[in-house]
């Protein structure tokens, strides 16, 4: 069923999709983010990767509602590390749905832009959550050569793992919680979009990336992590 990596666009990708319809799918998206608990794996590569510094600048490379990144910002403040924040997203109308949802006192800045444009920016982390089924083969090895190169302390793709009992539980879990059809929709086929965790290798090879790690979180997410 799932042997083979599905490529359909998503609903959510289509750039005629109504803004506050997208909204409303980011933002149930976010609510998926917290039940799933996705921020984990994000927050102990951080730990990883700068927990003991005092300072540090990220970028987090498809935002969204911006969930990610005001967990990381709360992370770092318990820690008293201050933090640099960045986001950029292909969607401008993620910008003003994030934006909508971050309190101003958040060390936070939004873009609308092509991620490439920020090369030389300086930042330590680079980060990504469910982006890296959106992207074709060819621009998923390009994000890698970026993130090896642009990412002074590591870098951390978090993405979903194209399992089969997620396939067939998801659309339980998402009619009993009653979010968006397109959330519903998409996320059954964004399972089916991601990667099992054989098929990284030859992804990192095809990029040049060397010492990356690939592993599992629970509950079915599968990460790829490159620290200096």
């Amino acid at each position: 069923m799932l042997e083979t990596r599905r490529i359909e666009e998503e609903l959510m990708d289509d750039p005629a999709l109504d803004p506050a319809v997208y909204t409303k799918v980011l933002h149930d998206l976010a609510k998926v983010n917290r039940i799933t608990m996705a921020h984990r794996p994000t927050l102990a590569f951080l730990d990883r990767a700068v927990g003991g510094r005092k300072s540090f600048r990220l970028l987090d490379v498809g935002f969204g509602d911006g969930d990610m990144l005001r967990q990381i910002a709360r992370w770092a403040s318990k820690r008293g590390i201050a933090a640099e924040l960045v986001g950029i997203d292909l969607n401008a109308n993620s910008v003003a749905a994030a934006r909508e949802a971050t309190p101003a006192s958040l060390p936070i800045t939004y873009r609308a832009g092509d991620y490439a444009d920020l090369a030389g920016e300086g930042f330590d982390c680079i980060v990504s959550s469910l982006v890296a089924h959106h992207m074709t083969r060819g621009q998923l090895i390009e994000f890698l050569r970026f993130m090896d190169r642009q990412a002074a302390a590591g870098w951390l793709i978090n993405d979903l793992h194209r399992h089969g009992f997620a396939y067939l539980g998801w659309p339980v879990l998402a009619r009993v919680m009653g979010w968006h059809r397109i959330v519903r929709h998409d996320g059954h086929l964004s399972i089916a979009r991601s990667y099992r965790p054989q098929e990284w290798p030859g992804l990192l090879d095809a990029a040049g990336v060397r010492g990356a790690r690939v592993f599992r979180a629970f509950p079915f997410r599968l990460c790829v992590e490159g620290l200096r």
